[in-house]
């Protein structure tokens, strides 16, 4: 992210956003003194809200389905670039939501307060994401598995230098990298993982 002095925008810009998180902070924070105590949010939700979280800021930071929201604040290229769109309030705006950190303060405070206002629905909403998240990290560690072993077949089937010559090693080791950039893109449109 860019600093303060090289985007157009003021300090007061981010502190708009930063009083509007605290205020609804300040809000969820009333209306949970005014819960029952069975209702208050327990240790061991930490860890499947922080999941929910995750995929949630994921979502609205990066999915394609979500670029809609994103839209009025952030120019996508073709290249997959994403830069804030206009100045000073939109785009800090833009900023948040090309930072998937950022959005996930906003997600985690959305989520968390749906949980104190709507245990029932939240406990539904949370378990979606986090299962949303988890199908994410098991997409993710298939596609480096399937890639890896792309590597390895493409390396068992390269032929070996010969002895005493500088230029095959030369090309045996470039032939050995193209062959990975390969096996690593022909794994992820195998997988349908981008």
């Amino acid at each position: 992210m860019d600093s303060i002095q090289n985007t157009p925008t003021q300090p007061v810009d981010y502190a708009a956003l930063s009083a509007g998180y605290g205020a609804l902070m300040g809000t969820l924070v009333l209306a949970a003194r005014r819960r029952d105590a069975d209702q208050t949010l327990r240790t061991e939700e930490i860890v499947p809200l922080g999941l929910a979280t995750f995929a949630l800021s994921k979502l609205i930071t990066k999915e394609k389905v979500e670029s809609w929201i994103r839209e009025p604040f952030v120019e996508e290229r073709p290249d997959g670039d994403r830069r804030p769109k206009g100045r000073r309030l939109r785009y800090a705006v833009g900023e948040l939501l090309t930072c998937s950190r950022c959005a996930g303060a906003w997600s985690g405070l959305g989520l968390v307060a749906l949980r104190v206002m709507r245990p029932r629905e939240a406990r539904v909403v949370n378990t979606v994401l986090g299962v949303s998240a988890a199908n994410d990290f098991l997409q993710g560690a298939f596609t480096l598995l399937c890639a890896r072993s792309n590597l390895e077949q493409a390396s068992a089937q390269a032929p070996a230098p010969e002895a005493g010559d500088g230029s095959s090693a030369t090309s045996y080791s470039a032939s050995r990298s193209t062959g990975r950039l390969a096996a690593a893109a022909s794994s992820r449109r195998r997988t349908g993982v981008e």
